[in-house]
């Protein structure tokens, strides 16, 4: 049977109605503290960074990259840009500075959003020459158009757009470990039907907790009703995790979900602290070759 086509963003929009005093996601800001904004807040703010691009003249379909770590703003402007039918052009930071370059010159973009060091860069090294728009995540707006958070100031809805399962939703720039970077597209089809599948092979029930090494694979979490802890590591460097912090946050947190590349997989597999996993249902690895032992290692971390 055939499902009826919901684009991701609507299920941020449902939760927001159903469960709005929920946190949708737990931030690190250092020293153990968290920003836990609501599914409420991050609707909202959606809402604003949505049309806030509309008003600096980002049309529909037009790409945008993206360079912004795990954050509130990252899962914000992910969401507007599903939600205003903008392409998101998402590239992995640890291909390194000449492909990044290449990368985006061959994206084509027609906004550049980033933290102030990429903003930086893009001036160093005459990243995204294309475009128009230039959107820097904070309060500086240095050589920029505007800055995130003069977006949040945002008081009007954004224009309403009806977008189809075949409509484009992003692009994903392939790490490059294997050989050249290639930009993949995906359509709003596409993760609407990654969705369904994710729920269904995983038996994923909302109210769940998602620990997630891998950025773009977190974005899942809001749409399969999921809160998502944001891991304290450079997403760039994942083997550098400090494992006694990424356990103390599945534990506070009572994770359910654990999704991380086998290297970040094994360094949690070290020691015996089956007490950190007390709430884990299942742990997912990707990205590469994953060893026998240590799957073998991490399962007997996990209740029975």
């Amino acid at each position: 049977m055939t499902l009826p086509f919901v684009p991701v963003d609507a299920h941020l929009t449902r939760l927001a109605v159903t469960q709005p005093d929920r946190p949708a996601l737990h931030i690190p800001l250092g020293r153990g503290r968290h920003h836990s904004p609501t599914f409420a807040e991050l609707d909202a703010l959606v809402d604003r960074f949505t049309a806030g691009l509309q008003a600096c003249g980002l049309c529909r379909g037009e790409r945008f990259a993206v360079m912004v770590p795990p954050c509130e703003e990252f899962f914000a402007l992910t969401f507007a840009a599903l939600r205003g039918g903008f392409v998101p052009v998402l590239i992995d930071p640890g291909m390194g500075l000449k492909n990044l370059g290449r990368c985006l010159a061959e994206a084509d973009v027609a906004a550049f959003i980033g933290v102030p060091k990429a903003i930086l860069a893009r001036r160093l090294f005459g990243w995204a020459k294309s475009a128009k728009i230039v959107v820097s995540v904070g309060r500086r707006r240095w050589f920029c158009t505007t800055t995130t958070q003069q977006l949040r100031l945002v008081p009007q809805l954004p224009t309403p757009v009806v977008l189809g399962p075949d409509d484009p939703a992003a692009i994903l720039f392939t790490s490059g470990s294997t050989g050249i970077a290639k930009g993949v597209p995906y359509t709003h089809g596409t993760f609407a039907a990654q969705v369904e599948m994710l729920k269904a092979m995983y038996g994923i029930e909302p109210g769940e907790v998602d620990w997630c090494s891998f950025p773009l694979f977190a974005l899942f979490g809001p749409a399969l009703g999921m809160i998502c802890v944001i891991p304290e590591l450079n997403p760039s460097k994942p083997a550098t995790v400090n494992a006694d912090k990424a356990r103390k946050q599945i534990r506070d947190f009572g994770v359910t979900n654990v999704f991380g590349s086998p290297a970040v997989i094994r360094k949690l597999a070290l020691g015996h602290d089956p007490a950190s996993y007390r709430t884990v249902r299942r742990v997912l690895s990707a990205g590469a070759p994953a060893r026998t032992d240590v799957l073998e290692a991490m399962q007997k971390q996990l209740p029975a």
